[in-house]
């Protein structure tokens, strides 16, 4: 009797590295963007000509905007969290986040008379250029101004329809992202106006608050976010609690390498408080504070690498910049 040589017996399916599977959707996030932006330009361009000029604009700053923080943050929480990377609503929570942060970097220009961002003249100076150069009616910073705010305008409505359809949950977070984020920016620049601004982050170390748009808003609503969407509500504590200890080592290492938001008065107030000693101590205190965040990770109930890569994205998140 002869006998039949047994088949091979089939690999077990590696598990795709966290890094690929975030950028796998990443790339779907760059195309949902690219598509809604080209589509929305078509319709106007045959209704209105004019009106195609504005989806121009936001097209131009959404399509140059490299980094993509918001919506690296949300799909991380999302993976972590055990979502399908296949799945489309995350592609649209993160596109929408994306568009989010253009409206609030555009507001921020006209409000802070930026002339560029990320490499390009800032849509109200670009406007307002075009206004002089074609001898337009009106003045022409207020042309510039007026057409970034509608700018900004056109990049919420976009970014809620993206969200019309999120589950209940997510769209609560959502809902709750945008509020915060309007009103903690008001308080942030009446502080400001008031000459209450500390740029001190001792805030942020002692626990961020609702008003600090930054912590909630940057790290802790798009974390939650991303639980939510992969039904995974049990995350709340444990992604509130890495967020916060993450913000405050970002915010700290911000502070002493003099980021973009640390203008002269955290310059002088470093000259004063900082001698090497006490930057040793600041330094020993943004590495707790990341250690703390990735205690919390190893701790928690994640996907296969995804503690890890929290880990290691604390890491990078709080490292100093030469």
């Amino acid at each position: 009797m002869t006998t039949q040589g047994r088949l091979p017996r089939a690999a077990a399916p590696q598990e795709v590295a966290p890094q690929i599977q975030r950028a796998g959707m990443l790339d779907r996030v760059e195309e949902r963007l690219r598509g809604l932006l080209n589509d929305e330009h078509r319709r106007w361009r045959t209704a209105d000509t004019r009106g195609a000029g504005l989806i121009e604009s936001l097209a131009e700053l959404v399509a140059v905007g490299v980094d993509r923080v918001r919506p690296v943050i949300v799909l991380t929480g999302y993976l972590a969290a055990g979502g399908d990377p296949e799945a489309p609503e995350p592609v649209d929570a993160a596109a929408a986040l994306e568009l989010l942060d253009t409206c609030t970097l555009i507001r921020s220009d006209v409000r802070d008379n930026a002339a560029l961002r990320r490499g390009i003249p800032t849509l109200h100076v670009s406007r307002a250029a075009e206004h002089e150069r074609n001898g337009w009616a009106g003045e022409a910073r207020r042309f510039g101004e007026s057409t970034a705010t509608l700018a900004g305008d056109l990049a919420l409505a976009l970014a809620d329809r993206l969200t019309a359809r999120l589950p209940a949950p997510a769209w609560h977070i959502w809902h709750e992202l945008r509020l915060e984020r309007t009103v903690g920016t008001y308080a942030h620049e009446a502080m400001t106006a008031e000459y209450l601004d500390d740029p001190w982050p001792g805030r942020c170390i002692s626990g961020c608050d609702r008003g600090c748009t930054a912590g909630w808003y940057a790290l802790r609503h798009p974390l939650r976010l991303g639980a939510a969407l992969a039904d995974r509500p049990d995350l709340d504590a444990a992604y509130d609690a890495y967020a916060r200890h993450l913000h405050a080592a970002w915010r700290l290492r911000g502070f002493l390498d003099g980021g973009p938001e640390y203008d002269w008065d955290a310059e002088l107030l470093r000259e004063i408080l900082l001698e090497r000693e006490e930057r040793g101590i600041a330094e020993r205190l943004i590495r707790e504070l990341v250690d703390r965040a990735s205690r919390t990770a190893a701790t928690t109930a994640l996907a296969t690498g995804w503690c890890e890569e929290l880990t290691a994205f604390a890491a990078r998140m709080a490292a100093e910049h030469g």
